[in-house]
């Protein structure tokens, strides 16, 4: 019996989103809550921001939906999709339903640990946002990367 081969291609569909240039940590806040609904208030989700040289963004992907305390961001997806779109630079963001906008030491660990990754393509991970249903959270500004 012959093993058939897979055959992996990327899609892109494009959304009703203006294209926006990042100069600080609000503007990508303020993006992100474009693709969180009232689900940030039941569960965690993740998601990355695809930007080029400039900062302007010129994507997003879903990376995962956990539950309501954790969800789990496979840093190996993540680098996969910025080296698709030939990104330069990544954002990575996530909710805490809880209201709380404080990283965890998972929070801090994940992030190190894909930076020092995507470190490795020579694509920038610009900030880790932690997101709140009416605030958000920094890593870049509070110096956590």
């Amino acid at each position: 019996m012959k093993k058939k081969a897979v055959e992996y291609s990327i899609t892109a569909k494009k959304q009703d989103f203006e294209v926006v240039k990042v100069y600080s940590s609000i503007d990508s806040a303020n993006f992100a809550r474009k693709f969180y609904h009232e689900d940030i208030l039941i569960y965690e989700s993740a998601f990355i921001i695809l930007m080029n040289k400039a900062c302007n963004i010129t994507g997003y992907a879903k990376i995962s939906q956990g539950g309501i305390c954790s969800a789990l961001a496979d840093k190996r997806l993540i680098a996969k999709y910025a080296i698709d779109t030939l990104s330069t630079n990544v954002i990575f963001v996530h909710n805490h339903p809880s209201g709380n906008k404080n990283p965890s030491n998972e929070d801090i660990k994940m992030t190190h640990s894909l930076k020092n990754l995507l470190d490795i393509f020579d694509i920038k991970l610009l900030d880790s946002i932690i997101l709140t249903e009416n605030d958000y959270l920094s890593m870049n500004d509070e110096c956590l990367i």
